[in-house]
């Protein structure tokens, strides 16, 4: 079967573009908030939305996203909270792809069938589990994938050529290449060897190749764009949320306009990619 990730990204290579990919975290700074900046995402123009599990200790992420899960937990957020915000979102948008990102300590507890089941009716497309390597498969992969679930596996710039096949051989959807080392956040992607990467890991697969970790503008987006075939954005998207809150319960502007305005940047960034690569 095909997923809402295989069909809008089948639909974006028809139209020649790369497909921007956003991230935010749950239930950051609450609930409520959070649900209206993930209705702002596709309006804005995002083209998959990843959809982060806050989680207590979160190894891979930076200060921001750390920061940001931290906040949500303290909202209140949980998985049946975030499983609850794509069920309400599916209510009025039943075709942007919705992938869930974050770590396996949560959905372990939750109980794996019982979360594919319920991820499922949530309208989940797609997992991003990033403390679960190949070895690991029949944890929670495969089941993701019997059940109807795109499993996206992370490929780094330590990912050789032996251990890449490793990687995609259960990976569905599309694969998300992390265009440095170290955490989220931390440093500018290098867009020569981000498009060198993208060539040698599509010597390996079909599937749609995805590059995030450290894009922040329209320009970085519109530079990776012109290789990848999807651009991801999540530190700033969580920077944009922290920016207009005050630290004491209240905020200076509207967080889902902040992120929205910041999405519509990074979109044209990305839509101009193949027609800058082409000039």
């Amino acid at each position: 079967m095909t997923t809402r990730i295989d069909r809008r990204m089948a639909k974006l290579k028809q139209e020649g573009r790369p497909a921007l990919v956003t991230y935010f975290m749950g239930g950051d700074p609450d609930y409520d908030t959070s649900l209206a900046i993930m209705k702002a995402l596709p309006r804005a123009g995002a083209d998959i939305i990843e959809l982060g599990m806050p989680f207590s200790d979160p190894m891979a992420d930076g200060p921001a996203i750390q920061a940001a899960g931290l906040r949500a937990l303290k909202g209140g957020q949980t998985l049946v909270k975030t499983l609850a915000m794509a069920r309400e979102f599916r209510k009025a948008d039943d075709e942007t792809p919705i992938v869930m990102m974050g770590y396996y300590n949560p959905i372990y507890i939750y109980g794996v069938q019982r979360f594919l089941d319920d991820a499922r009716a949530a309208g989940i497309d797609g997992l991003i589990v990033v403390d679960l390597p190949p070895e690991m498969d029949a944890e929670l992969c495969l089941p993701a994938l019997k059940a109807g679930v795109n499993f996206i596996r992370l490929a780094t710039p330590t990912t050789d050529d032996k251990r890449l096949p490793r990687v995609l051989q259960n990976t569905s959807g599309f694969v998300y290449y992390v265009s440095m080392t170290g955490i989220t956040g931390s440093a500018l992607p290098d867009t020569s060897k981000v498009s060198a990467a993208v060539r040698r890991i599509k010597a390996h697969t079909e599937l749609p190749v995805c590059v995030g970790f450290g894009v922040k503008t329209a320009e970085q987006a519109r530079a990776i764009g012109a290789s990848a075939d999807g651009v991801v954005v999540g530190t700033a998207i969580v920077n944009a949320v922290a920016n207009v809150l005050d630290g004491k319960g209240g905020r200076t502007a509207d967080p889902a306009e902040a992120v929205a305005t910041l999405v519509n940047g990074l979109a044209q960034g990305v839509r101009s990619a193949r027609l800058a690569a082409a000039e």
